[in-house]
C-alpha cells in the first residue's frame, strides 16, 4: 500500500509509474523472453518513470524467473526508478532467488542508489480481518 501510495504521489507530479505484481511482471518478461523479444520489453518499460514492483519475495522463483528479473534490474540500473515491495528483508532474498551470486548482483544494483524504508509492523490485512471475529463469550 506504501509503494502505490508513492506511486500515486509521483503521477501526481507529473512522472510516469507502472504497478506491477511480481508474479504479472515476471510473466510478462518471461513471454518476452521466449519470443525473442525480452529488450524490446525491457525497452518498452522504459516509458515508465519509475515502476512499482509489489511482493518480490511472496512465492520462491524459479532461476529462469529471477534470470529476467534480473535483466529488468540491470536495464534499468542507474537509469530509471523501480519501487520495490518485499515481505523479506535482504538477508532472505537467497530463499527466493535460487542463484547467489545473481541475487547478491541484484541486491547491490537496488541499494546503490537506494532509499530503503523498512517497515516493522503488523499487517493491516491481518488486523482487519481479526476485527470481523466476533469475540468468543465466556
Amino acid at each position: 500500500m506504501v509503494a502505490s501510495r508513492v506511486g500515486l504521489a509521483l503521477v501526481e507530479r507529473g512522472f510516469q509509474v507502472r504497478h506491477f505484481g511480481a508474479t504479472a511482471l515476471v510473466q510478462l518478461l518471461q513471454k518476452a523472453k521466449q519470443l525473442y523479444a525480452l529488450e524490446k520489453q525491457l525497452l518498452k518499460l522504459d516509458r515508465y518513470n519509475v515502476l512499482v514492483l509489489d511482493d518480490i519475495g511472496y512465492v520462491k522463483r524459479t532461476e529462469a524467473e529471477t534470470s529476467v528479473l534480473f535483466e529488468l534490474i540491470a536495464h534499468r540500473y542507474e537509469r530509471l526508478g523501480m519501487i520495490i515491495t518485499s515481505n523479506h528483508p535482504f538477508s532472505d532474498w537467497d530463499q527466493i532467488f535460487p542463484d547467489t551470486t545473481m541475487t547478491v548482483a541484484a541486491i547491490d544494483r537496488l541499494v546503490h542508489h537506494a532509499t530503503i524504508v523498512e517497515i516493522e509492523a503488523e499487517s493491516y490485512r491481518k488486523k482487519a480481518a481479526q476485527a470481523k471475529l466476533p469475540s468468543a463469550s465466556i
